[in-house]
């Protein structure tokens, strides 16, 4: 009898205990769900986790699966998203999850996401045009590289069931020369296809379009005719000297300053693909350009002046200059942080909304601790009104004023090349939290 009542407290003890243990850690990621909230991260903007909550036991798997740090989180014994907006789609969650209850979706059941329509095998509805990578909805630098490989493998398989192509003809052009493009551009070398890369920018596509030492999230992964590369970590610099040195080792050719303009379907199946510098008959395409498009423009009078630009490739170049950065996302905060950070600048941010939205909790840190030593300044409620040689006219709430400057860097995010992508018959759809 005894025994049996002191098992009965000894349990309940326990249950409390666990029952502590587990509000707390609720209480916890509760907090930090507020705090992603009030930063404009909770609500993701691309690919992330939908976790069931009928399924979800409450294992805790995703959240050490998880390569990021506060995506997911345990709430009440079930999984939830806590800063959605800054998950890259390592899939790791989904893959970790012993019930399958977790899903990558794009959108929201009230916010959608415009993605190109793609098969499983990465083609589009236009058959012979495939999409592999960020523009696709694929973010992480891993995924993207094993998107233009398996691309490439598909193609390869459909051109052999296709017999002898015509002389003159690629096999693949592929646009686009960042992690999806050099992945396929391996893939087709160790293939051995005819084909020809074109990038309108530099090797690296986005990643080099990243302010100087940006760290870059990646995880191990296997690049054809080069072998394992495994980088978990890296920053933006050491990505591109990987790049050159895959590109070096392997022959590998890429044009360079080269933009499609172009792709029309020709005789026999073939494409047409016209660039900037010429036009070339191919039999399969793939767009690995990226979702970053053409960067938006303020228009405003004197945008057109050459001491404007729209990326920040080293700050190293400012010294003693008067800096305007332009816009409220990270790549708008970490620029103006980097110029600041030079001998003589000064540097001000401005942001048209009364708050920094979608910063992650890093940047909004480093810049509120760049504030507390005045290294620079914050214009919220500002909208510039016009660039000149040597000021700029800029309206801060109702009050409109000159400030001196020498340079501006803008960061109103870009135009996505949906409108191109609808241009050539290429079908978009809207995501509302669907796979």
């Amino acid at each position: 009898m005894y025994s049996l009542i002191f098992s009965i407290i000894l349990l309940a003890l326990v249950m409390g205990v666990y029952l502590l243990i587990k509000k707390k850690k609720t209480e916890k990621i509760e907090k930090k769900i507020a705090k992603a909230k009030e930063y404009g991260l909770h609500e993701p903007v691309s690919i992330h986790p939908y976790i069931d909550p009928a399924k979800c036991i409450g294992s805790g798997a995703c959240v050490k699966a998880c390569p990021e740090k506060d995506i997911i989180g345990l709430s009440g014994g079930k999984g939830v998203t806590i800063n959605a907006s800054q998950c890259i789609g390592h899939g790791a969650c989904a893959a970790a999850c012993p019930v399958g209850a977790i899903t990558l979706v794009f959108g929201t059941e009230t916010r959608g996401v415009d993605i190109p329509y793609v098969s499983p095998n990465f083609e589009t509805n236009i058959e012979g045009v495939y999409i592999v990578g960020e523009l696709g909805g694929m973010g992480l630098i891993k995924n993207a590289i094993t998107q233009g490989r398996e691309a490439i493998e598909y193609i390869s398989s459909a051109l052999k069931e296709e017999g002898n192509k015509d002389k003159g003809s690629y096999d693949v052009i592929i646009v686009g020369a960042g992690p999806a493009g050099i992945g396929a551009s391996l893939a087709a070398f160790k293939q051995k296809l005819s084909f020809l890369t074109i990038e309108q920018g530099d090797i690296g596509g986005t990643v080099f379009n990243y302010p100087r030492n940006k760290v870059v999230m990646t995880s191990p992964v296997e690049l054809p005719t080069y072998g394992k590369v495994k980088l978990k970590e890296a920053r933006k610099e050491e990505l591109l000297e990987l790049w050159m040195d895959v590109i070096n080792k392997t022959g590998l050719k890429i044009n360079v300053h080269e933009k499609m303009l172009s792709i029309n379907k020709h005789d026999k199946g073939h494409f047409k693909v016209g660039t900037s510098k010429g036009e070339y008959k191919s039999r399969k395409v793939i767009l690995a350009i990226g979702r970053r498009g053409t960067p938006r423009k303020l228009g405003v009078p004197g945008e057109d002046l050459p001491k404007i630009t729209y990326r920040l490739l080293d700050a190293e170049q400012h010294e003693n200059h008067n800096v305007l950065v332009v816009g409220g996302g990270d790549s708008a905060v970490e620029a103006a942080l980097a110029i600041a950070d030079q001998p003589g600048n000064r540097v001000i941010l401005s942001y048209r909304k009364d708050a920094f939205s979608r910063v992650k909790p890093k940047n909004k840190e480093l810049l509120d601790r760049a504030l507390a030593k005045k290294s620079l300044k914050v214009a919220l409620n500002s909208n510039v009104k016009e660039i000149r040689e040597k000021d700029v006219k800029i309206a801060i709430g109702d009050k409109v004023g000159l400030i001196k400057n020498d340079y501006v860097y803008i960061f109103a995010g870009g135009e996505l090349p949906n409108e191109f992508l609808k241009s050539i018959g290429i079908k978009i759809e809207r995501k509302f939290g669907t796979a």
